[in-house]
């Protein structure tokens, strides 16, 4: 039965759209591009290229400030990863609310910055937009200032064809005025302009259980982040079977790895997780 469950999520993921360079058991995979900062802050160039060489299909930005990606016009990224043998799929970038937009609810000076932001990752080719952290709300009027704010976001990022998500840690896993902060969050937000990236080891670390989410908000979690303490499969908290048979109920169409920290050098503890969820996969080279 567990191989009938891999299988049929191996075809879901398959029929995506896969890019012709890529085998099509990897279609789908990305690589968060934190997981090589070091790697790419002494060689953009050669660190880029690796990941391209290690075969995943599409890498998640982590390095966009004032209309640039790590340094580069987003045409030029795009060229970039596109030389690797890639495409941009998503980043991670946000513009946190100033204390006076919190009490004003005016989000006007922050929404100027996001849509500069937006017509940047349009240009390097981006399919999404992930706010990667927030502050903890002092109240729920503020949390619901934030998911207002998103709302607007989303609703910005749907009319360049670009979608806008909110990635979690574990501090969303706590209470806000007795209410659980990312199941306000989830509830609050439009799914038509706000998706869910779950990062399921901080989902973990929250005492939560990803699956039970994926139940709860069936659908709502577009893009998952594959990752662990450290390499994937390696602290054997993450019951990453479970996570992967259940694709379908929670709307994911995308996985991303990320690695933090490491037992190896950045790119060897990178690969070791790709073949890591390649082998819990099935998956060929």
């Amino acid at each position: 039965m567990r191989n009938i469950i891999i299988l049929s999520a191996l075809l879901w993921l398959c029929s995506c759209g896969a890019q012709p360079k890529q085998s099509e058991s990897l279609a789908n995979i990305s690589l968060q591009l934190y997981s090589l900062r070091e790697d790419i802050s002494k060689d953009y160039d050669a660190a880029i290229k690796k990941v391209g060489e290690m075969g995943f299909a599409s890498v998640e930005a982590a390095g966009y400030n004032n209309g640039k990606f790590y340094g580069k016009t987003p045409v030029e990224f795009k060229q970039d990863v596109a030389n690797a043998g890639m495409t941009v799929l998503s980043s991670h970038t946000t513009k946190l609310l100033t204390e006076d937009e919190l009490q004003s609810k005016d989000f006007s000076e922050s929404l100027k910055w996001w849509d500069e932001a937006i017509q940047a990752h349009s240009e390097a080719g981006a399919k999404y937009i992930v706010a990667p952290s927030m502050p903890v709300p002092k109240s729920i009027e503020d949390l619901q200032s934030y998911c207002n704010y998103y709302n607007e976001i989303g609703k910005r990022c749907k009319e360049q064809g670009l979608s806008f998500g909110y990635h979690n840690h574990a501090f969303e896993f706590t209470n806000i005025e007795d209410v659980m902060m990312y199941d306000y969050l989830i509830e609050n937000t439009n799914p038509e302009y706000v998706f869910f990236q779950m990062d399921v080891y901080w989902t973990v670390i929250g005492k939560q259980s990803p699956v039970d989410y994926f139940n709860k908000y069936p659908g709502r979690f577009e893009q998952l982040h594959l990752k662990d303490h450290k390499e994937l499969g390696q602290s054997g908290m993450v019951g990453f079977d479970a996570i992967l048979n259940n694709l379908a109920i929670a709307g994911a169409k995308h996985l991303i790895v990320e690695v933090e920290k490491y037992n190896f050098t950045p790119e060897e503890s990178v690969k070791r997780s790709l073949e890591y969820l390649r082998n819990i996969m099935n998956l060929k080279k």
